[in-house]
Formats: C-alpha cells, structure tokens, sequence
C-alpha cells in the first residue's frame, strides 16, 4: 500500500496564482455584501419594509440582490457615504474648536514671559509686575 504525499513543490506556480486570485474575489465579495448590507440599514430615506425587502433580497440571493442594489441605489449609497464623512468631519471640527477653546488660556511661563517684556518696554513698573507675578503664581 503506498500512500502519496502532497508536498508544496507539487503545486503548481499558475495553481497559486489561481488560489489567490478566488481568494482575493471571496474576500471582495465579502467586503461588498457587508457594505451593501450596511448602506440598507443607514439609509434613513428607505421605510422599516423596505429595508427588509432589500435585506431578504439580498441575504436570499446574495448576487442578484448585491447587483440590483448597485444598479438601483449605486448613486445614492456614494452620495450617502460622503454625507457621513462630512459630518464626520464636522463634529470632529467641532469637537477639536471645543477642547481648544476651553484648554487655550496660556500657562503660567507664557504669562510670566509676557509681564517680563512688559516690564522690559517699561509698560508695568516694578510694582505691578511684582504684584501680577504673584497673582500668577498663587
């Protein structure tokens, strides 16, 4: 009884080439349906019925589901996209002018840095500054 031993180096170069290529086109397929499916259930102009019927489209006939969709909501599911990439984009500003605007006030060595050079143009006198500087420090 002889027993065949299937090592890599019987594989052929053009067999890989071909294993990745499905590889590659299962994964793509994956990516799609899950984005499609995803887009249905963002999609706030589409009624709770239609976004069933479009989900059972799709899970039940998973390529004629994804391909209809495309051809009839293609459009739509950019213009979708870019919607919520800028109010992404929007509330991140916002968020960033907020964090600013609360942590803009300026630490004690730019505040003392300051009343130095106003004592330096002879703006404050000794006094003022010596009484400013302690009110920045306490």
């Amino acid at each position: 009884m002889t027993t065949s031993v299937n090592l890599a180096a019987d594989y052929p170069l053009l067999n890989v080439f071909w294993s990745i290529f499905w590889i590659f086109l299962w994964i793509l397929w994956f990516m799609l349906l899950f984005r499609v499916i995803a887009d249905i259930f963002r999609d706030d102009s589409l009624s709770g019925w239609g976004k069933a019927g479009w989900a059972v489209f799709v899970v039940l006939l998973p390529f004629l589901g994804i391909f209809v969709y495309l051809i009839a909501r293609g459009r739509g599911m950019g213009e979708r996209e870019m919607r919520k990439a800028r109010q992404s984009e929007e509330q991140f500003r916002s968020y960033v002018q907020q964090t600013a605007a609360t942590t803009g006030q300026t630490s004690t060595a730019e505040q003392l840095a300051k009343l130095a050079e106003l004592r330096a143009a002879g703006q404050i006198t000794d006094e003022e500054f010596a009484k400013a500087k302690s009110r920045i420090l306490t």
